[in-house]
C-alpha cells in the first residue's frame, strides 16, 4: 500500500486549499442555493469578442503561436498602456501573454523569488499570493491593512516591514476582497519608500477598469522612477467578462521579462490561440462593453453597501473591483463559522474575510458580480439570519 503522505512535497503540503473554492464547492450541492462567493462577471462575454473567437475556431486558427502570445495582441495591448497610462512598453520585449493574471503572479514571482526571500503581501488580499510565495520559494509577509484607513498600504507600514531579504512588494489595487483603491498621492508616498531599494513590485491590476466615483486608477509604473521596477499584470477575465476564456498580459522592462518568459515557454507554451483572437477583437472595440458593465456594477455597489449599513453591518464603501467586505463580529467572532451557518441555514454562499489572510478575520466577503435579483434574494435572506440571531 503506497503511503501517498510521504509522497507529496514539502511545499505542497504547506499550502491550503482556497478558502472561495470550499464554497464555491459545496454551494453546487445544495438546491437553492444563492451564491455570492466567485468574483465572477455574471455579463456573457461580448457578442463581438465571442465572435473573434467562433471566426478563428472556424479559420482553423488553432496552431500554438509565439511563446510571447500574437503580435498582433501585444500591439494593442501596448496601445492600451500608452493610451490609459501614458506608458511606453515595447510589444516585442516588454509584452507577454500569459494563461489568466493567476499564470503570471505565479511566473512573476517564480523569476524573482529564491529560497528564503520575503515578499511582502498587504491583507487583505486574493488568495493566491501567499501559496504561490511559498511554492517559489519565498516567506510571505502579510502587511496589515484595516476598515479604519480604507484597507490601504501606509508607507509607515511598508517602512517597517522591510528587511535585508525583502525582495518583492505585491501591489493588489484595486482589491480583492476589500474593494480598496489607492490614488496618486497614496502611491507617491509608497514609491518614496521603495526608491532607493533594490525592491520589486509586482502590481496586480486586474481590477484596474472598475474604479467608481470618477476616480482613475493610476498603475504604479506610471509614478517617476517606478516603471524600471514594476512588473504590471492584468488580464481579460473581470474587465471584458471573460473568466473562462484564460487570458492575460505581463508588462515590465525587457530585462525583468527575460526569466518570466523562460518559464512561461516550459510550462505552458503559450495562452490559447482562440482566446488571443478575440483577446484583440476585446481590445479594439470592448471601451463601451466595459463602461456598461461598471455602470451596472456601481449600481449594485451602490445598493449593497446601503442595505448592509441599514442592517448595522459595519461596511467599508468599496472603490474598486466588486467585492464589499463587512464587519461581522457585531453577530459572530468566527467569520467561517457565520459563513457555514448562513448556507446551511438560510443557503446563501459569503467567503470569510480569513481566507483573504489574519488581517480578514472577523469579516466577510460579498461579491455584488451579480444580477440585482440575486442580490435582492440573497440580501433578505441574510437579514433574516441577524434576526434570527
Amino acid at each position: 500500500m503506497i503511503d501517498y503522505s510521504s509522497l507529496i512535497s514539502d511545499k505542497a503540503s504547506t499550502i491550503k486549499p482556497s478558502g472561495i473554492r470550499k464554497f464555491f464547492d459545496i454551494v453546487s450541492t445544495i438546491d437553492g442555493a444563492i451564491s455570492l462567493g466567485v468574483g465572477e462577471p455574471d455579463f456573457q462575454t461580448p457578442w463581438q469578442i465571442r465572435r473573434a473567437g467562433i471566426n478563428a475556431l472556424e479559420k482553423g486558427k488553432t496552431f500554438y503561436t509565439s511563446n510571447w502570445g500574437l503580435a498582433d495582441l501585444r500591439h494593442e495591448i501596448s496601445v492600451y498602456a500608452k493610451k490609459n497610462y501614458n506608458l511606453d512598453y515595447d510589444e516585442h520585449k516588454e509584452i507577454i501573454v500569459t494563461v489568466g493574471g493567476s499564470e503570471a503572479i505565479d511566473n512573476a514571482l517564480r523569476s524573482f523569488v529564491s529560497n528564503g526571500d520575503e515578499v511582502l503581501i498587504p491583507e487583505p488580499s486574493f488568495v493566491c499570493y501567499t501559496p504561490l510565495t511559498i511554492m517559489a520559494g519565498g516567506t510571505p509577509v502579510p502587511l496589515k491593512t484595516t476598515m479604519e484607513n480604507g484597507f490601504k498600504l501606509t508607507a509607515d507600514v511598508l517602512r517597517a516591514a522591510i528587511t535585508p531579504k525583502t525582495k518583492v512588494l505585491i501591489m493588489p489595487f484595486p482589491n480583492n476582497p476589500t474593494g480598496a483603491i489607492m490614488t496618486r498621492e497614496e502611491l507617491e508616498e509608497i514609491a518614496a519608500v521603495l526608491r532607493d531599494t533594490n525592491i520589486i513590485v509586482i502590481s496586480d491590476e486586474i481590477y484596474c477598469e472598475l474604479t467608481y466615483g470618477g476616480k482613475r486608477h493610476v498603475c504604479f509604473a506610471e509614478l517617476p522612477g517606478m516603471r524600471e521596477r514594476t512588473i504590471v499584470i492584468n488580464g481579460f477575465s473581470k474587465s471584458y467578462a471573460m473568466t473562462g476564456w484564460r487570458l492575460g498580459w505581463v508588462m515590465a522592462p525587457r530585462e525583468m521579462l527575460k526569466p518570466l518568459v523562460k518559464i512561461h515557454q516550459f510550462g505552458i507554451m503559450s495562452a490559447p490561440t482562440l482566446s488571443q483572437f478575440a483577446g484583440i477583437e476585446a481590445m479594439r472595440t470592448g471601451a463601451n462593453d466595459i463602461a456598461y458593465m461598471r455602470e451596472q456594477y456601481d449600481m449594485r455597489r451602490r445598493y449593497v453597501y446601503s442595505v448592509l449599513t441599514d442592517m448595522g453591518m459595519p461596511c467599508f464603501e468599496p472603490e474598486g473591483a466588486f467585492y464589499i467586505f463587512p464587519n461581522i463580529t457585531k453577530y459572530y467572532e468566527d467569520d467561517e463559522e457565520f459563513c457555514d451557518r448562513l448556507l446551511k441555514a438560510k443557503k446563501v454562499a459569503v467567503v470569510p474575510g480569513s481566507a483573504f489572510g489574519e488581517s480578514g478575520r472577523g469579516h466577510i466577503r460579498i461579491s455584488y458580480s451579480y444580477s440585482m435579483k440575486h442580490l435582492r434574494t440573497a440580501l433578505e435572506r441574510i437579514q433574516e439570519f441577524l434576526d434570527e440571531l
